[in-house]
Formats: C-alpha cells, structure tokens, sequence
C-alpha cells in the first residue's frame, strides 16, 4: 500500500476522485513551490529542502518523484532512525512523516526531531481518528493529512505550511495550564481541547491566530482590527468585541470567567496561559 492507501499506480498518483494534471502548479510554466512563493514574496519555498520519510519504497520514490519535479529538493528515508539521521545531517525545511512504520513509529520520530529542529512536520497516515490527529498536533506536527490523499492536497498544503512557518504565523501547539493543550489546525480551523474539537469560522480563526501570535502581550481592537479585517476598519471596536465573545463562548470553559482571553480595560485584549492575578481586567 502506498501513501494514498492504496497498490502504487505507474501513473503516478491518480487516484478515484479526478484525474492528476501534469503538476499542481496553479501557474502555468512554474512549480508549486515557485507559483506561491512568488505570489506571496515572504517565503522561497520554490527550492525548499523536504524529507519524506515511509517505509514503503513505491512510496518513497513516487512522492520524491513528484515533488522533485514540483521544484523541490527531495529526501528520503526509510526508517525512524534513517530520517533521524537524515534530519540531522540536512537540516530540510519540512518533513512528510508517515505514522506506522516498523521499528520507531512516526510519533515517536516527530517527538524526538522536534528536539532537535523546527522544520515543518506534515503527517500523512491512515490513522484518522480524532485521538492520533491530536496526538499528532500535541508532538508539534504542523498538519495532518488522512490517506487517501490527492498529491495536489499534498503540495498545497505542504507550501501553505513553509509560508505559514516562514511568516512566523501561529505555532502548531500551546500548552494550556490544568494539563490542556490549544493546538490549531490552520487548513481544517480546527482548535483542540483536551479530548474536545472547536471548529472557527474563517474570521475567529484570524483573530484567535493574532491573539496567539502575541501571546502574553496586550493588543489593541485597532490593532486586531487592521490585521485581521483591514485598516478601513479602525474604529469599528464592537466588531472586534463580538468575535472575543464568540471566541469565548467556543473555547473557555466559563465564558463569564475567561482565563485565557481577557480583557485589559482600556488596552485591548490579552491570549494569556492562565488567568492575571491582580491588575484591571474586565470583559467586553
């Protein structure tokens, strides 16, 4: 079985759903990785260093295949161990990691290369209950994606990821006190507690990413406003004040009590790890 859950096809990975263009590029004449790149000017993924680590060899050599021809540089391994080394010795931007493989699971491998570097982890494996997509996101992973799987979904969401980690965007876990922990799932805006799955809209997805980012710091509507909706929204803090309550009603266990979202009273907002003792806080 091969990465797409199913016997390798010399056609390279078409699969039930539609027919395989000739490449994911969504600019004619350029790669994925280039297309992106160049639309953004934040992150050169275009030649992007990416390990793929299965231990089916069909596998290995059909997903190196492509995204060689995508513009990446592609490594392989084979084993925990191998990709380890690899990992060490390569130093690549992103790793496609498999889940079950003999020896040293993918788990395990994300735990100990998350020691040692923070390239980008994409997870690709048929486990697809809620319990490993978590286990996953919790290990430091930046996605996760459930075979069967097109190569296009692949690609995009393996670029998405280098632009995100480049732009310095959310970071894929924060341990949450009582023994929770908030991991975001940025392709799916998936949020998960504990055992519990949050879905956002779009929007409350952007303000909780902003919140995140500046963790531990006070951040003004305005602020939220010019980043999230726009500079044409200054001014317009109610907005802003509605999505802080949907956002706690989505994810603090006591809305009327946040501990994790608060309010500073004439400063704005605040993600915190636990609630501020002392001090002016209120909410909106």
């Amino acid at each position: 079985m091969n990465a797409f859950g199913r016997v390798p096809d010399p056609r390279l990975f078409h699969d039930d759903r539609d027919p395989l263009p000739e490449g994911p590029s969504m600019d004619r004449g350029r790669s994925v990785g280039q297309s992106q790149a160049g639309r953004t000017g934040q992150a050169r993924v275009g030649r992007a260093r990416v390990l793929v680590v299965d231990d089916d060899p069909a596998t290995l050599e059909l997903l190196a295949t492509r995204l060689r021809k995508d513009g990446f540089d592609a490594l392989t391994a084979s084993s925990g161990l191998m990709a380890l080394r690899q990992a060490y010795d390569n130093h690549p931007d992103a790793v496609i990691l498999d889940i079950m493989m003999p020896g040293m699971d993918g788990f395990e491998v994300c735990r100990r290369m998350r020691e040692m570097t923070d390239a980008v982890i994409l997870f690709v494996s048929a486990k697809s209950r809620t319990e490993d997509i978590l286990q996953g996101l919790q290990l430091g992973a930046d996605d996760y994606l459930v075979k069967p799987f097109h190569y296009d979904e692949l690609a995009m969401r393996l670029v998405t990821c280098l632009r995100r980690r480049a732009a310095n965007s959310m970071p894929p876990a924060l341990r949450l006190p009582g023994g929770k922990m908030l991991v975001a799932s940025p392709s799916r805006r998936q949020v998960f507690l504990g055992h519990h799955v949050v879905q956002l809209t779009p929007k409350e997805f952007e303000v909780l990413t902003y919140l995140v980012r500046h963790w531990g710091r006070v951040v003004s509507s305005d602020a939220i406003l010019a980043n999230v909706w726009g500079p044409e929204y200054i001014g317009d803090h109610r907005l802003v004040k509605q999505f802080i309550y949907r956002l706690r009603g989505k994810l603090e266990e006591d809305p009327a009590h946040p501990r994790h979202i608060l309010t500073m009273r004439g400063s704005g907002y605040v993600f915190e790890e636990s609630s501020i003792e002392g001090g002016s806080r209120s909410r909106p």
